[in-house]
């Protein structure tokens, strides 16, 4: 028999009790349980010194074409093959393989994997919902697995959770919009942040939308309509990742529409629905960005909403996350990640500030640009009256990674570590956005940084615009340019608001960042 190789941390190993003390209730598996179908994805590293020449790349601004990414940094035909021949021999079906072979996407019912993977099954329940899962780390045959690193999807009750904070409350009905008071709306954000009058639509641009599921076209239009914006459902495309049924609309899959089609209306907007936040669904959408960069070489810009906090991901998760958004960052695609809204402290759920100190991954990711959250208070006219990090706002010190070399500059802590968020914009509910959700305008307050991130994501879209008028290619990485901007025109810096264990102040502080955007200075040094 071969030897094996054990992942011990693509789970989180569970004791054989009923009740765990991390809020999770465990039963046994029954025959019935083990029959249903797991997808579940092998991740495959590329060699160190390939990653490392990769990160290094992306850091000093360099942009490599796909096929370039498939070729010198993928994985092994040979490795790969190894894989997938032994999960067929063992009854998985291979539902696709990653183009540069860096995942292989199996699936198989939970008894296969049991005797496949040496895993014991039970039943998990969290917040009210049941799950299969295997309560061990699993294994495979040493001689065909030297170089898979992770495999996902054996534990679904783990999964991102999505950034939007919305509360109801009580509203006079059909009372109507007051100008520059929230409600806000598209040309009001547009203006706080000097983008107005740009001249600018995102006119050739593609903005990624990762999610689960797809908006209604006609919250979309009637959106479009109530802001004055010329956007059309021609310049929208859904892609179902794994073609199966999606879920039903919720609200974040429309902000996130509706925000970066709202503020870059020139743009296309390519959302690519997983139909679940599971890890496995998630990685899979990344990989078909990746795969359509070359026939859309306008898909600079990609807005992920979710997350979840670092010391409820296991490195496995994160190794497998990470290349990636490592890839995506080294073709051209700016990344940008809602940094959370629990503040310093993110539970679980993303919702409540009473976990323990932490950031949340994939915002703290190295190759990512991390949107914080302000509290945005506009003035009669339009122009800002006052602005203040948001309590919500996530931000920390990440445990996974190491300090990029370009974040930089004054306010920035000493340490090692890797600093979340790089940048902000409006988040607070309170002070919060407009949006229709199934027909009608939200009736409460709405907000969060899944507001903030595809804000910035439209954004990027202007400024690549005015790059392509200008001659000039894309955008690289955008967080080595903008560091160098710090306490300069092209971003305006915020000095006070708490999210718990951190404070606004001068300079960089882990509540905002560097700032919010001045759009149009921004332009004038990157256009």
């Amino acid at each position: 028999m071969s030897n094996l190789k054990v992942f011990h941390d693509s789970v989180i190993e569970l004791p054989a009790q009923a009740a765990t003390a991390n809020g999770l209730t465990m039963s046994e598996a029954q025959p019935a349980d083990t029959k249903q179908i797991m997808p579940l994805a092998f991740s495959l590293k590329i060699s160190p010194e390939l990653s490392r020449d990769l990160e290094a790349k992306v850091a000093k601004g360099e942009v490599i074409s796909p096929d370039e990414l498939n070729g010198k940094y993928g994985v092994p035909a040979k490795e790969v093959n190894a894989l997938v021949d032994w999960l067929k021999g063992q009854g998985f079906d291979i539902t696709s393989v990653a183009k540069d072979g860096s995942t292989v996407y199996a699936q198989a019912p939970a008894d296969q994997i049991e005797k496949s993977l040496g895993v014991e099954m039970v039943r998990v329940t969290k917040a009210g919902l049941t799950y299969t899962a295997a309560r061990n780390a699993p294994s495979l045959p040493a001689d065909i697995s030297q170089n898979v690193h992770a495999i996902l999807g054996l534990q679904p009750f783990r999964r991102l959770h999505k950034h939007l904070r919305q509360r109801m409350v009580a509203m006079t009905a059909n009372a109507p919009k007051t100008a520059n008071k929230p409600p806000y709306k598209v040309p009001e954000i547009l203006k706080a942040y000097n983008a107005d009058g740009v001249g600018l639509t995102g006119d050739g641009q593609t903005i990624a939308i990762l999610i689960d599921c797809f908006p209604l076209d006609s919250d979309l239009t009637s959106f479009w309509q109530q802001n004055g914006v010329a956007g059309s459902l021609t310049r929208i495309d859904k892609i179902n990742v794994a073609g199966g049924t999606l879920p039903v609309p919720e609200g974040e899959e429309t902000l996130d529409a509706s925000w970066t089609s709202g503020v870059a209306p020139g743009a296309t907007i390519r959302i690519y629905a997983t139909g679940t936040l599971e890890f496995p669904a998630l990685v899979k959408g990344l990989d078909q960005i990746l795969s359509d960069v070359p026939t859309h070489p306008g898909m600079r810009q990609l807005s992920i909403s979710m997350g979840l906090g670092e010391t409820f991901n296991t490195a496995a998760d994160v190794r497998s996350q990470h290349q990636k958004l490592l890839s995506l960052a080294a073709v051209g695609v700016n990344i940008f990640v809602s940094s959370g809204d629990a503040g310093s402290n993110p539970d679980s759920s993303g919702q409540d500030s009473d976990g323990p100190l932490q950031a949340e991954y994939p915002a703290s990711d190295s190759n990512v640009v991390a949107v914080g959250g302000t509290s945005l208070v506009l003035a009669a006219d339009g122009s800002v009256a006052k602005e203040t990090g948001w309590s919500g706002s996530g931000g920390g010190k990440s445990k996974f990674f190491k300090r990029p070399s370009w974040q930089t500059g004054a306010g920035v802590a000493s340490g090692t570590q890797r600093l979340v968020p790089d940048v902000s914009l409006t988040a607070d509910p309170v002070d919060g956005v407009f949006l229709i959700l199934n027909g009608k305008p939200f009736p409460g307050e709405l907000g969060g940084t899944s507001w903030s991130a595809p804000v910035w994501a439209g954004l990027c879209a202007l400024i690549n615009e005015a790059r392509s008028k200008a001659g000039k290619p894309a955008l690289s990485f955008l967080n080595p340019q903008l560091y160098p901007m710090l306490d300069t025109a092209g971003l305006r810096d915020i000095v006070s608001g708490t999210n718990g264990a951190y404070d606004a102040g001068p300079g960089y502080d882990m509540v905002t960042g560097i700032g919010v955007p001045d759009v149009q200075a921004l332009l004038a040094k990157l256009s």
